[in-house]
Formats: C-alpha cells, structure tokens, sequence
C-alpha cells in the first residue's frame, strides 16, 4: 500500500472515532481540560468549545493538521495514564500490554476518549500501531462499528429534472461562455490597443 493512501486510511480511523463520539461526551471532554490545554484547543480549533463548532473545525481540517491536534488536545490525558499504566513498555507495548492497560483506561476515560487516544496513536505512527489498528477493528469494547459506504461523488442537488430545465440550463451557460469570450476579447483589444501608443 502505498503511504498516501495509508495515511488517508489512518485519518480516516481517526474521524471516525471523533465522529462516534456524540456532542455530550466531546462537551465533557473539553471540560475537563486544564487550562494549557483549553488554550490549545483555542489555539487549533478556535475560541468556541461546543460541539458544533468543534465537528466544525475537525471536518474542516481533516488534512491539514487540525483534526489531529484536536484529538490529542482532548485524548492527552488519556494518552498520559496509558503511557503511566504501561511504564517500561510505554515506548513499545504488545498486544497483551495493551489488553491489559485498555480496560482501566475506559473506567476512567470512557470508551470514546480512549478510541481516540488509540487513533491518535496511529496518526501519530505510534511503533505499535499496527496492534492499535487491530484492537480499533477486533477489541469486543473498543472496536469501531463497520463504516457506511460513502461515495466519492458528492449529489448533485441543482441537477436540472426535466427538458425544459435542462434547456434553460444550457442556455444559460452559453451566454455565460459568449460573455466571458467577449470580455476577453475587449481586455485582448485594449491591451493591444495599450502596446501601440
């Protein structure tokens, strides 16, 4: 496989654990942020915390960056007791380390959190992520349910219904073309015009 597509899988993982996860639970995980981290998530997701604008800001930055760093932002706390719980393994866990650790870690931080954690763990090519992936699609609690199948396509919602329409349609477009041809045709003349003097 080749790394763009992979990284393309790992974000998507990602978003969807951000989107499993309801309004309530964002809302709550971002009050219970200190206030280092409050001031990242302001300065990555902007000043307004509620759901909306949060899922607004992850959709937005699904590829620049943004999704990522608020899901670290709101998982850190998370990732800190993992790494805690895991001690000498911490840099790399097996499976087992981490079946062991995993359960504790949803009593304190819920399921949702600790998905994201895994997530960004992945994103973050974590040396274990090839197990963390397993766990996001095996683990009996914190396996992701089967994604709906999206199409690449987005719908067309102006798609004329009828002759008429399309018609209409068409001829709106060629006056649109003819315009813009004579538009460029006069800035063509006046720019000759304008080498002459």
């Amino acid at each position: 496989m080749n790394q763009v597509k992979s990284r393309l899988q790992t974000l998507g993982l990602l978003d969807r654990t951000l989107q499993l996860a309801d309004d309530d639970t964002l809302v709550a995980l971002v009050a219970a942020l200190d206030e280092e981290h409050t001031d990242a998530l302001t300065e990555v997701a902007g000043p307004e915390h509620d759901a909306d604008h949060l899922r607004d800001a992850i959709s937005r930055g699904r590829l620049d960056g943004t999704m990522e760093a608020i899901a670290l932002v709101l998982s850190d706390a998370c990732l800190a007791d993992c790494i805690e719980q895991l001690g000498d393994n911490a840099d790399h866990p097996s499976t087992d380390d981490l079946n062991e650790v995993l359960p504790g870690l949803v009593e304190r931080h819920g399921v949702a959190c600790t998905r994201i954690m895994l997530a960004s763990t992945v994103a973050g090519e974590a040396p274990a992520a090839a197990i963390i992936r397993d766990i996001l699609k095996t683990d009996e609690v914190l396996a992701l349910p089967p994604s709906e199948e999206r199409s690449i396509i987005p719908e067309r919602r102006d798609a004329p219904t009828d002759d008429a329409e399309r018609e209409e349609l068409k001829a709106r477009r060629r006056e649109a073309k003819a315009r813009k041809q004579a538009e460029a045709a006069a800035r063509r003349e006046q720019a000759a015009r304008a080498k002459r003097r």
